[in-house]
């Protein structure tokens, strides 16, 4: 009897707890209601829902309800938090400064800005992934205005020296924006204490809903210009009805994340711990991508020397992993964030990487480990490189 399939992509999407979903299910029906309507108990029951999660998304940031703009993800908060201090703040400079290993939700929208006039300066990270903060510290100008810096990358786990960026930040007296779509609900953030300005995060990276997101923006610091209009909600920052039952998923899954974040990453970091021993024993040539002291509990990104990776994914049906980012899963060439360690084409291509998460058990991980180290083997005698 075959297998069941073996869910190890989390970075790309995590399944919705069912808590969540048991949260959500009435204002599918009954409590139907608009957010924006304020006439009528329907409408009131269902803004008092949209702010009670308000209030459970800010808490998980350290932040205030007023500060948390609600959107559909992490890529539409990057876009209005980037392309939104830019216009507000043109008068004032034109210069961003971020890091090559990025989120392309990043990278796509300072590329944008650069057609309209914006100069930006892209950091290479260490070999390790890690931020080098004296090449920050000296990128940084009187016309910047802006830094972007993801707090853990997606596909590497690498979790960058945030307060150290915020202080250099406020030192130079130009605002922090950070992607923090994989951390949030994963490490402990306070965004006053790390000197965040602007912070992206998405509800379904963390056992919530696809399709909702928010921007923390800093009030009475943080200027923005409104990208989408038409309405004026949530505060005039981003206008549209209000998908109200992913938004009270998404506050139920940061309060889940808040009250079992500890006994989480013990648990998922020995999954990992535990994963990668059996890879290292079972197999030669194994090599970790990044920093394994500054890392997600659930991130594991291994290169198999000799291995393409798409080659060795499509020979393992049975467990679901990637070679990189999801919202670059069509594009051919290697991850540019393994290129920007340094790593040679090859290299980039015959990495995997693994996210475990929640509902993950021991009996998967051994399962799993022991199908890739029977598969590596199988295409490396296939071509030699040992």
């Amino acid at each position: 009897m075959p297998h069941p399939a073996v869910y190890l992509d989390h970075h790309a999407t995590t399944p919705v707890d069912p808590r969540v979903l048991t949260t959500m299910l009435p204002f599918f029906g009954p409590k139907f209601g608009n957010a924006a309507s304020r006439s009528h108990r329907f409408g009131w029951e269902a803004e008092q829902a949209v702010e009670f999660a308000r209030k459970r998304v800010a808490a998980l940031a350290g932040a205030t309800p007023r500060e948390i703009v609600f959107t559909s993800g992490a890529t539409e908060s990057n876009n209005l938090a980037i392309k939104g201090v830019a216009e507000a703040y043109r008068a004032h400079g034109n210069h961003i400064v971020t890091v090559a290993t990025e989120h392309k939700a990043v990278l796509d929208p300072v590329r944008h800005l650069e057609r309209f006039g914006s100069t930006a300066t892209v950091l290479p990270p260490r070999t390790d992934g890690m931020i080098d903060l004296d090449r920050l510290r000296a990128a940084i100008r009187s016309e910047t205005l802006l830094v972007s810096v993801m707090y853990a990358n997606n596909e590497i786990g690498v979790i960058q020296p945030v307060r150290e960026i915020g202080a250099i930040c406020r030192e130079k007296n130009v605002l922090f924006h950070c992607d923090a779509a994989q951390a949030f609900g994963k490490v402990p953030i306070d965004v006053n204490a790390d000197r965040i300005d602007l912070m992206s995060v998405s509800g379904h990276k963390m056992y919530g809903p696809k399709g909702v997101g928010a921007l923390y923006v800093r009030r009475r610091s943080v200027q923005l210009a409104a990208q989408m209009d038409g309405g004026g909600h949530e505060s005039g920052l981003r206008s549209g009805t209000l998908n109200v039952p992913a938004i009270v998923g998404f506050g139920e899954a940061c309060a889940l994340c808040a009250a079992g974040m500890a006994e989480e990453n013990s648990r998922v970091s020995e999954l990992r711990n535990r994963l990668l021993r059996q890879l290292q024993q079972g197999l030669e040539a194994v090599t970790v991508n990044g920093s394994l002291e500054s890392r997600l509990a659930g991130n594991l990104n291994v290169s198999f020397a000799g291995v393409n990776a798409e080659t060795l994914l499509m020979s393992l049906p049975e467990v679901a992993l990637s070679t990189g980012s999801a919202c670059s899963s069509a594009v051919a060439e290697p991850s540019h964030v393994l290129r920007a360690l340094g790593m040679t084409e090859e290299t980039a291509r015959s990495s995997v990487r693994f996210g475990l998460g929640r509902f993950n058990t021991e009996e998967e991980i051994d399962f799993v480990a022991g199908k890739v180290i029977e598969s590596v083997k199988r295409l490396r005698a296939f071509t030699p490189v040992l």
